[in-house]
């Protein structure tokens, strides 16, 4: 079992945090430092800071959103710093939902998937290097069809210091996670749980290559108060089921729902839109904690790493910033 962890955020000016982090999973034998992209900091720059201060931990973006970046932008990102990293970039990539890619980036949401899938036929073609890259697709279009007509195909001027830049999709619904078994290197999953993996996502359990990554994001709360840890992952599921997403399409409610928790899901998003906060944390229920993160006393994390261990999971990525945390899963995998 692999062990990566995000970095979260970067704390005060200088990044002193970050590096200190970093620094520490790679001394404990972490396979790779994550850094999210919401709308907040992008996920390069941190990330390009991490690996000046660094020398074997990989570094990936959890998740640059695709709908931020053209596919030639996005190489020409990843080209870069994994050059400048001596190839520890892994990508992660992803569709976000609609909330932002709309709200913030003014870009069309629907077709997530199409999308994808046309996004990641670009970005190999520029990374393979092979000859200048021409896309007539329904999303993208190299040259692009209409504006002056002026524009002709190109290749990429920097030689990548590899032809293969692993890209792992960030995805919930089950569609989705089969694409990234075929299209992709790995899949970023969020709020999962490993006992319902094989029910989930069968088709992409079917296809996926036996180096297949699957990076589990888990939090990690160790507390010996097991409400009070079980609290602190309530209040971000319930952000993300109760926030995250229009009443009408939220996408992270539907996964909770494919869980088997939609009344809960129905309860938490009532409250949390009329404002009742609190109240929609709290109607998070306890097994879905269990389930999807580590709460409690070492021991009884100790104990339920194993639902963990038995699972397809090829890597947890420890939800927690302290280094005592880091110190204890390295013990407990490495």
């Amino acid at each position: 079992m692999k062990l990566g962890v995000t970095i979260g955020q970067v704390d005060a000016p200088g990044g002193e945090k970050i590096i200190s982090l970093a620094q520490e999973a790679e001394s404990l034998g972490y396979d790779t430092i994550w850094c999210p992209e919401i709308y907040g900091m992008d996920c390069f720059t941190p990330l390009t800071w991490v690996a000046a201060h660094t020398s074997r931990i990989n570094i990936g973006p959890s998740i640059m959103q695709i709908s931020g970046r053209t596919p030639a932008s996005a190489a020409m990102h990843a080209v870069a710093l994994d050059y400048l990293s001596n190839g520890r970039l892994n990508l992660g990539i992803g569709v976000s939902g609609p909330q932002v890619v709309e709200g913030w980036y003014g870009q069309p949401y629907p077709k997530p998937l199409a999308r994808t899938r046309e996004w990641m036929q670009i970005f190999r073609m520029i990374i393979a290097r092979e000859e200048p890259v021409a896309f007539d697709g329904k999303h993208y279009q190299l040259p692009l069809d209409g504006g002056m007509g002026l524009g002709k195909p190109l290749k990429l001027m920097q030689h990548p210091l590899r032809d293969h830049i692993p890209v792992y999709l960030g995805a919930e619904g089950p569609k989705n996670v089969a694409m990234a078994a075929e299209i992709c290197d790995g899949w970023i999953a969020m709020f999962l749980s490993p006992y319902r993996m094989h029910d989930m996502y069968a088709d992409a359990m079917r296809i996926k290559s036996e180096d297949f990554e699957i990076a589990a994001s888990v939090p990690v709360v160790i507390n010996d108060d097991v409400d009070a840890a079980r609290a602190v992952v309530k209040q971000n599921v319930g952000f993300y089921v109760g926030g995250m997403g229009a009443k009408s399409l939220n996408v992270h409610k539907d996964h909770v729902e494919r869980m088997g928790f939609a009344d809960a899901t129905d309860e938490i998003q009532q409250l949390f839109m009329s404002g009742k906060r609190d109240q929609a944390y709290a109607a998070v229920p306890d097994e879905l904690v269990d389930e999807i993160a580590l709460c409690g006393p070492k021991e009884r994390i100790r104990e339920r790493l194993q639902g963990w261990k038995d699972s397809p999971v090829t890597q947890i990525n420890v939800g927690a910033g302290d280094t005592d945390t880091l110190r204890f899963f390295a013990e407990e995998l490495l």
